[in-house]
């Protein structure tokens, strides 16, 4: 399939308002196996389980950052066990991690906010989990964070990892859907899910860096609750705002 911008961009707008499972339909059948769904122990299940029913070659693949919450790790575990399939878990680099923490402590995040620590622990481990694949589909919607995600096509040339070395197409194939939409297919199809949901987590990332929230809150207002509202990417969409253009994780 070919990744010129134009190509994709017919695509973008050929697809834009079609099922996600016809998005995940033709994401695999063009690009598989070469193809990693992104799944963050979170929502991004219903991916796993669209593309389970329809079949053909995929990788799945999962970022364990050393902080995830007991409940995701054994979701992610669950998860593998229900679908009967692999998932590729990878890990921040050691040195790296130890480094920072030597010099900055368990939890600089607070002062000097997230981008570096979610560097070690999520951009680099992705890097390495995309580095074989030709695309890759992600559990990205566009009510999930208006400051960041409202314009996210179903379908684009990855603004963040795409480069002339490595050509990435980025799959979004839930971009349309609200969270009740989400909700109503995890409910309906007995979905596995992670448990914190039921605890009052809407978004779900590291431990340190998420929390519950109330009904009246947007759901990524649970993430990195100290910082500023329209910035909260922790590098893997970085691409999504605007500031980050300039390849700044």
């Amino acid at each position: 399939m070919s990744v010129d911008p134009k190509t994709i961009a017919a695509l973008a707008a050929e697809y834009a308002t079609r099922d996600p499972r016809d998005i995940v339909e033709f994401a695999i059948r063009e690009y598989g196996p070469d193809i990693g769904i992104s799944f963050s122990g979170a929502e991004s299940v219903v991916l796993i389980d669209m593309a389970s029913k329809i079949g053909g070659k995929f990788r799945v693949f999962s970022l364990d950052t050393g902080r995830l919450h007991p409940e995701t790790l054994q979701f992610i575990d669950r998860v593998r066990r229900h679908y009967a399939i692999r998932i590729d878990v990878y890990y921040p680099q050691a040195e790296a991690l130890e480094k920072l923490v030597r010099e900055k402590g368990l939890f600089s995040f607070y002062t000097d906010g997230h981008k570096e620590c979610c560097a070690i622990r999520k951009v680099e481990p992705l890097l390495r989990a995309l580095k074989p694949l030709n695309a890759w589909i992600t559990g990205q919607r566009k009510d999930q964070s208006p400051g960041t995600r409202s314009a996210i096509p179903v379908v684009q040339l990855d603004p963040t990892f795409n480069s002339a070395k490595h050509r990435l197409v980025k799959f979004n194939p839930l971009a349309n859907w609200t969270g009740k939409q989400l909700w109503a297919y995890i409910r309906e199809r007995e979905v596995p899910y992670n448990p914190l949901f039921e605890r009052g987590y809407s978004s779900i990332g590291c431990e340190p860096c998420t929390r519950p929230t109330n009904p009246s809150q947007h759901e990524r207002e649970g993430r990195w609750w100290w910082e500023d509202e329209t910035a909260k990417e922790c590098g893997l969409h970085a691409g999504n705002v605007t500031k980050f253009q300039d390849g700044n994780l």
